[in-house]
């Protein structure tokens, strides 16, 4: 029997760059909240290989995808010589800031290893999780977080009860940005690149206080800097949705989405109408809740048509 997932995508409410670290990667704090729009997997045993198949033809379907080193990695750490299948639905744009790759890839692992009775602890698929890239471990168990080290190191917020009647609206411009580059720009921009530790902390205190406009106040994304500079449309798109209602909107990750929180599902779904009018019809954009749940993950819907 195949196992079928769903694979969230996230949005950063905060990403603040604490410098670049020996090795390589750069030190950051973020608040990561996982956001229900969702990639569908397919996930069967085979008798030998792997075999990857994608709804999305743009990509590739090798050991370059990050699904097909996630099904190789795992198969290799258990020693399993079965082969497997695995089907993938793509909703989420790519190189979006969303972490769509990222969860495809968790959600590739958790379902392979419920496939094969469970091989891997808890422990063990955050490490394999951990090796493949900086934001799959928060994928595992998607939930509110604050991730530090590279970003792998997760601690569980809970629910913040000033979010769970919001809106968000997400729109995608039909250009990626790479996540390499955005980081290589930063040199440019000292300041953004050796940001100050504690914004992260600050801003969960003022979420648990409730205090919305203050936490919103502390929206950051070190980022925006070399982004923004490069592609000031979606500067433009942040001035329009403050413009018409947002409390507040953002780029996430390295971009190019941006989010932008309203009050209401109307006021987001008639500025999602005002936005496509202004800005193009070719935009991707979504209007979702802001509040996730567990119960997102286990209802599994069939295939967007």
């Amino acid at each position: 029997m195949p196992i079928q997932l769903r694979a969230p995508c996230k949005i950063n409410l905060l990403l603040n760059i604490l410098g670049r670290r020996p090795d390589g990667f750069h030190q950051l704090e973020t608040i990561m909240w996982p956001v229900p729009v969702f990639d569908e997997l397919e996930i069967a045993a085979a008798p030998e290989g792997i075999s990857f198949l994608c709804s999305d033809d743009t990509l590739p379907t090798d050991s370059s995808n990050l699904v097909v080193r996630a099904a190789e990695a795992f198969l290799q750490r258990t020693h399993i010589r079965s082969g497997v299948r695995i089907r993938l639905q793509k909703n989420i744009p790519v190189a979006a800031g969303l972490g769509g790759g990222s969860s495809d890839a968790a959600q590739t692992i958790v379902g392979l290893n419920r496939l094969f009775g469970e091989p891997f602890d808890a422990a063990a698929l955050h490490d394999l999780a951990a090796s493949l890239g900086s934001d799959v471990p928060f994928f595992l168990n998607p939930a509110p977080a604050l991730a530090t080290g590279r970003g792998e190191q997760i601690k569980h917020l809970g629910q913040f009860e000033v979010l769970e009647q919001l809106w968000l609206f997400l729109v995608y411009p039909g250009f990626g940005v790479s996540t390499r580059w955005a980081y290589q720009a930063l040199q440019r921009f000292p300041t953004a690149l050796n940001g100050t530790p504690g914004r992260a902390e600050r801003m969960v205190s003022l979420l648990q206080q409730g205090d919305l406009h203050a936490a919103m106040s502390e929206l950051y994304n070190a980022l925006e800097s070399p982004v923004l500079a490069k592609f000031p449309i979606l500067q433009l798109y942040q001035e329009f949705l403050r413009e018409t209602g947002a409390v507040a909107a953002m780029m996430s990750g390295s971009g190019s989405s941006t989010f932008a929180f309203f009050l209401d599902q109307n006021t987001a779904a008639r500025v999602q109408t005002s936005f496509l009018e202004r800005f193009g019809s070719s935009c991707w954009t979504r209007v979702v809740p802001v509040r996730f749940t567990p119960e997102d993950l286990k209802n599994y819907t069939q295939r967007h048509k």
